[in-house]
């Protein structure tokens, strides 16, 4: 499944000062509840709610190639996670890469947030 990309400024810097925070060596984890989920979920084809992501790559990191690179593992650890483990619904959620981020897999990315999500109780009840 494709992601909802968060594409507003203002979102992405609530998510970072209002929204729960979960830390790893690799990643940092932002999550705020989305009030506009519900509005959204009637424009969704499906009418359903999801949540909105948002990924973030500092030039810390290093120059564009490792920066993208970040981001298209991060993008798959989350989709490997998500059909692994489905995601409570209707939220802002902000991945920030660290600087562990840039030498690891998309199966090292998926268990760094595994364990942030897991402290951010953001898995759905089985």
């Amino acid at each position: 499944m494709k992601f909802k990309a968060i594409c507003e400024n203002h979102l992405y810097s609530k998510a970072y000062s209002k929204g729960k925070r979960a830390v790893t060596s690799a990643l940092a984890v932002y999550v705020l509840p989305d009030y506009a989920a519900k509005r959204l979920a009637k424009a969704h084809p499906q009418k359903k709610i999801v949540n909105r992501i948002g990924l973030t790559t500092s030039t810390k990191l290093g120059g564009a190639v490792v920066r993208s690179r970040a981001r298209r593992i991060m993008r798959e650890g989350l989709r490997l996670l998500e059909k692994e483990r489905p995601l409570k619904t209707g939220f802002l959620i902000v991945i920030a890469a660290r600087g562990a981020a840039t030498a690891m897999k998309s199966t090292d990315i998926k268990e760094h947030l595994h364990e942030a999500f897991e402290r951010l109780k953001m898995f759905k009840e089985l």
